[in-house]
């Protein structure tokens, strides 16, 4: 067993990319049950849904996984007079789904301490944070109840950060990956590494176990990330593709239909750079000039987001995907993990059938 699979308590160095809003119990069930580490994101639950989903984890798997958080950055901004500024901006879209434009709420995310009595009341195996280092007190309580702490760098600096704030592993996401840029030190538009780029230089500049993310999708990738010094892998794309996932059907389908150079970085959606399709959400969004901080947008844009994956409208929805999404041409989640076993060191050297 590997240094990396020790600390995460798995049999397999291959974990999940936590989905904020697009993660499964059913997903991050069937990966720790296959011997990876399954992740699920809890990008804007409250305390109460943390308990339930960590209940359900539990009622599903006794194996290992890890609950991921975004921690603060102290940019977001709050409920204010702009808000209906900016809804009445995407009232379109509110009309084309059938539903009303959102009144301010109170807040638009629950506090982190909020977040954090749950999760240790759920005590997962790991907990993996995304936008920054988390605190001396965050590590030190985590460590205390016998919790692994996973940070995300996107760049060398911001691996060393993590380092030195005594996390147990590092995720090294190049910017080939989907979903949202978790850059913290300097803006994510200035911070794209690409995964080949990253991670070896990661490697040399931290004491602890690397993880590559980003342009992932099976066994290639896998050796490769191992050839640059990874200990170990988290993929998204290719697990969102596949039917355990949350992910609509329309959402399935770009991951199958978006080529490489057709993924865009956007702030359309959120307020924050994010790798997906760019649809005619997107587009018009962009056009229009009008886009909120974060967390604003995101509120307000999954107010619509919402309905339409009720409604299977892909170019409604916010389509996460990474570059490597040509590549995620499996529909179950056990294949896509035995592909990406096969490209572990050992395993590697079978030609791939796929």
């Amino acid at each position: 067993m590997s240094e990396l699979s020790e600390i995460l308590g798995v049999r397999h160095p291959i974990l999940l990319g936590p989905f904020g809003g697009l993660s499964s119990v059913a997903l991050t069930a069937t990966v720790s049950e296959a011997g990876g580490l399954g992740g699920h994101g809890l990008y804007g639950y409250d305390g109460e849904r943390i308990r339930s989903t960590a209940a359900a984890l539990r009622d599903a798997t006794d194996s290992p996984f890890a609950l991921n958080i975004w921690l603060p950055t102290g940019d977001e901004v709050e409920p204010g007079p702009q808000h209906t500024v900016f809804a009445q901006a995407l009232e379109p879209f509110y009309e084309a789904v059938g539903v009303d434009v959102p009144s301010r709420p109170e807040r638009y995310l629950p506090s982190l301490d909020e977040q954090l009595a749950a999760i240790w009341e759920a005590s997962p195996s790991v907990l993996s944070v995304v936008f920054g280092v988390p605190s001396p007190e965050v590590v030190e309580e985590a460590h205390r109840r016998g919790i692994r702490v996973v940070g995300t760098a996107t760049t060398v600096a911001e691996a060393a950060a993590l380092d030195a704030g005594g996390v147990d592993a590092i995720i090294a996401s190049g910017s080939e990956a989907a979903g949202h840029r978790v850059s913290f030190l300097r803006p994510a538009d200035e911070s794209l590494v690409g995964t080949f780029a990253l991670v070896p230089q990661v490697v040399d500049a931290v004491s602890v176990p690397v993880i590559a993310a980003g342009g992932i999708a099976e066994r290639r990738g896998v050796a490769a990330a191992f050839a640059l010094g990874a200990s170990g892998v988290q993929v998204g794309t290719a697990f969102l593709a596949t039917a355990q996932s949350a992910a609509t059907d329309a959402h399935r389908a770009a991951i199958r239909s978006t080529a490489a150079d057709e993924t865009v970085l956007t702030r359309a959606m959120s307020g924050r750079l994010a790798r997906g399709a760019r649809n005619r959400a997107v587009r018009a969004i962009e056009a229009s000039g009008t886009i909120a901080s974060f967390p604003m947008q995101n509120w307000l844009t999954g107010r619509f987001r919402a309905a339409a994956g009720e409604q299977n409208l892909g170019e409604l929805q916010s389509l996460w995907l990474g570059q490597a999404a040509p590549l995620a041409r499996l529909d179950d989640a056990i294949e896509v993990f035995e592909e990406l076993v096969a490209g572990l060191p050992g395993r590697a050297d079978r030609p791939s059938d796929r």
